[in-house]
């Protein structure tokens, strides 16, 4: 391995995953998330999920207009995904999940 994938290993990924509600894409949204974190992430992300129904001004302060979406701070620049996140390979692989990481 590169040291960048090393170094993206060992980074803490800070999330933050907007829904509305238990509508059906926030909740599949939700739900790979979540499945992705505890297979492939372990002790290795911070996630807070915010429902817009109940705290739309957490969504309003980060220009979220849909949901679900998924801010991803840090470990490197602000990246946002938009959707229900049905597509759980393309978000390993915006995580920089790869190879056998993603195989656990």
């Amino acid at each position: 391995m590169d040291g960048q994938s090393n170094a993206r290993q060992d980074s803490v990924l800070r999330m933050r995953l907007f829904v509305a509600g238990n509508e059906p894409n926030s909740r599949m949204a939700r739900d790979t998330l979540e499945r992705i974190c505890r297979e492939h992430l372990q002790g290795r992300f911070e996630l807070e999920v915010v429902d817009v129904l109940e705290d739309f001004k957490a969504a309003l302060g980060e220009n979220v207009l849909v949901a679900p979406t998924l801010v991803i701070y840090e470990p490197s620049s602000q990246m946002r995904v938009v959707g229900s996140l049905c597509d759980p390979s393309r978000l390993l692989k915006l995580l920089g999940i790869r190879g056998e990481e993603a195989g656990r």
